[in-house]
């Protein structure tokens, strides 16, 4: 897997102050998209260890208390994707249980397969939908059209 950006410390993608992991890779498209420069999966840097060992330090920060870890692209459910994502939330839920994970993806929760799956055992909240450029409302918290939908998995 590779990423394009990350954010040791974010207050935009997710409630309170978090890091934001934004992956390469996503076949969805979405006509004004803001990430098209995450489309594609080969582009940005190599996911690795010392990337998977910066964001567990971040996390686990005292200087700046983060309440959690969001996931952006691209799409981090891309296939592609999905080997690295789960052994990352896997780790984050085992190294900071006190931490919340929200992800985005285009793909649908009633749609997801069976590997796509096995991340939401990990994960807190799953923002669903693709970007629809007509639906699109600035006003709308953690989601950029009205048809995506915030499922809140773990209470």
């Amino acid at each position: 897997m590779n990423y394009q950006q990350y954010f040791p410390l974010d207050v935009v993608n997710g409630p309170g102050t978090r890091c934001t992991l934004f992956v390469s890779g996503c076949e969805h498209q979405c006509r004004g998209c803001y990430n098209q420069s995450t489309w594609n999966p080969c582009s940005g840097h190599e996911f690795d260890r010392d990337m998977v060992a910066q964001i567990i330090s971040d996390l686990k920060d005292t200087r700046v208390k983060r309440r959690g870890l969001s996931l952006s692209g691209g799409d981090p459910l891309f296939p592609a994707n999905v080997p690295a994502i789960l052994a990352l939330v896997q780790l984050v839920k085992r190294e900071c249980p006190d931490k919340d994970i929200w992800l985005w993806s285009g793909y649908l929760l009633e749609e997801l397969s069976a590997e796509q799956s096995q991340v939401l055992d990990y994960i807190d909240v799953l923002v669903d939908g693709k970007f629809e450029q007509q639906l699109a409302d600035p006003s709308l918290q953690f989601r950029g059209s009205s048809n995506q939908v915030i499922h809140h998995l773990k209470q």
